[in-house]
């Protein structure tokens, strides 16, 4: 095991410690300590890694995250996650808004509450929130899953593509082409399986409600503008 202290060194030499880690080495896990809520902390990570943050973290911290397990043990600030393209991000407390935007691939675990819009424009990545997510999360959503366990705030889903939706708790409001829909024994199967894959077994599959695109806004005709 590797420990860095990120107060003594800054984050870009952590970050450049990082990079260089050969991709055959047997030295892949890594601690780092007194991150201080600093921004871009193990961001552009491209190797098999397993990174432990001791603490707060500030914006974009597992930004492009590729191959590597990344679990804050604390808050996270805007943007968590932001772009990953595949492995596993875990906060361990709660995230502000916009946690794994554009996301591509990988696993986003949140084990508390996710601010508004988490899963913006989300393109692939799967995020499962333990407790409730923001207004507006899963905005413009193209594809991947958000699994929330408690409730959602104002506009979930809204402008949503091909994004699936799954919610436990209450949902205050439905965002512009965004639907509840049947859910069915394949969905819970889904639903279990990303469960299990973030560690919350506890949580009962068949209590989720599943939302998703109606299709309405993907061709605009400009005659029809008082329906959308």
């Amino acid at each position: 095991m590797n420990e860095i202290d990120l107060k003594a060194v800054g984050v870009t030499v952590v970050n450049q410690k990082l990079y260089k880690v050969p991709k055959d080495t047997n030295e892949r896990h890594w601690v780092i300590r007194n991150p201080m809520g600093q921004h871009a902390i193990a961001c552009g990570v491209d190797a098999p890694l397993t990174i432990d943050i001791m603490g707060h973290v500030g914006f974009y911290c597992g930004g492009m995250n590729k191959q590597a397990e990344i679990v804050i043990d604390g808050h996270a600030g805007p943007a968590v996650a932001e772009n990953m393209m595949s492995g596993i991000v875990r906060v361990k407390g709660n995230c502000a808004q916009g946690a794994g935007a554009s996301g591509r691939g990988g696993l986003l675990i949140v084990e508390g509450d996710s601010s508004s819009r988490t899963g913006i424009s989300m393109k692939g990545i799967d995020i499962v929130v333990r407790g409730s997510v923001g207004h507006m999360s899963a905005f413009m959503a193209q594809s991947g899953r958000l699994v929330v366990c408690g409730d959602a705030g104002d506009a979930l889903g809204d402008s949503l593509y091909e994004a699936r939706i799954y919610v436990r708790g209450e949902v205050a409001s439905l965002g512009a082409d965004c639907v509840e829909k049947e859910l069915r024994e394949e969905h819970r199967a889904e639903i279990a399986e990303l469960l299990a894959a973030a560690g919350f077994d506890d949580v009962d599959p068949a209590g989720f409600r599943r939302y998703g695109s109606a299709r309405r806004l993907y061709n605009f005709d400009v005659d029809d503008a008082g329906e959308y």
